[in-house]
């Protein structure tokens, strides 16, 4: 969604381009509302140019290096020349990513009856927390609630964005899983192993990380980390694992850690 503000001297924004002269061409930004830039002959690329169209045509999307600004003229002066091919792909990314999320917004929000109000007034929330409503939804798939807990997200639209993040962004993520072998004697060693599951859960406070346990059978759970990176992840998930076995041992009973279980013959 594009927002209402100008961009900074220095970013680099995707443009539209409309109107190609013989002494440059004219652009539309695609992420600002009503915001048009020129970039000069001069700044199309180093060196001599003769026919800017040789370079650049009407409706073709470039990314521009803002060079200055005159809000009172509503102009903003672009360079092509000083984006290189990285810069230029990091930031067509970056673009699409937000389109996504804008994407998955409208996705979430059929399911709570949001109106598109609603859903752009959350868009611009999320930018703002977040940095872009891209990382917002990368924030909902790995912490899930948590990471809204500093805003005022309908709870509705919370899970919805929620089962959105998780079902869209995958790879963006290292998924490893362990196994506990938790044994008691105790007359509530039920209430016990259930309360060194939650250690196992507690034990991690990172909002970037996500620590789920499931039942395997008797006496065998499966704790499954999710995480940005693998050596994070692992760290996790020793972490997890150590808190639950001490919980169960400091109670009496045993508990035993197993990175992989071996197929039974």
């Amino acid at each position: 969604m594009k927002s209402n503000d100008w961009p900074e001297i220095g970013d680099y924004v995707v443009c539209n381009v409309t109107n190609v002269t013989d002494f440059g061409a004219y652009v539309e930004l695609e992420e600002y509302k009503n915001k048009e830039g020129f970039i000069h002959i001069s700044e199309i690329k180093a060196g001599w140019v003769k026919y800017v169209r040789d370079y650049i045509r009407e409706g073709q999307k470039a990314v521009c290096k803002v060079l200055n600004i005159d809000k009172t003229r509503g102009h903003i002066d672009l360079s092509l020349k000083d984006v290189n091919e990285h810069q230029k792909r990091t930031k067509i990314q970056l673009w699409k990513n937000e389109q996504k999320a804008e994407k998955w917004l409208q996705i979430a929000a059929e399911t709570v009856g949001f109106t598109e109000a609603d859903i752009e007034s959350l868009y611009h929330e999320f930018t703002a927390e977040f940095g872009s409503a891209y990382s917002a939804f990368e924030e909902a798939a790995i912490a899930g609630k948590t990471a809204f807990e500093n805003m005022s997200v309908n709870p509705k639209m919370t899970e919805a964005i929620i089962n959105v993040a998780r079902e869209n962004i995958k790879d963006a993520f290292v998924e490893i899983a362990g196994y506990i072998d938790l044994t008691t004697n105790a007359p509530d060693g039920i209430e016990q192993i259930r309360e060194a599951l939650k250690a196992a859960v507690t034990a991690v406070d990172e909002k970037d990380v996500r620590v789920e346990v499931t039942y395997v059978g008797s006496p065998r759970y499966r704790i499954k980390v999710v995480a940005p990176e693998y050596k994070k992840a692992e760290a996790v998930l020793k972490k997890a694992s150590a808190a639950s076995i001490k919980s169960i041992t400091d109670n009496g009973g045993g508990g035993i850690f197993n990175r992989h279980i071996e197929a039974k013959a």
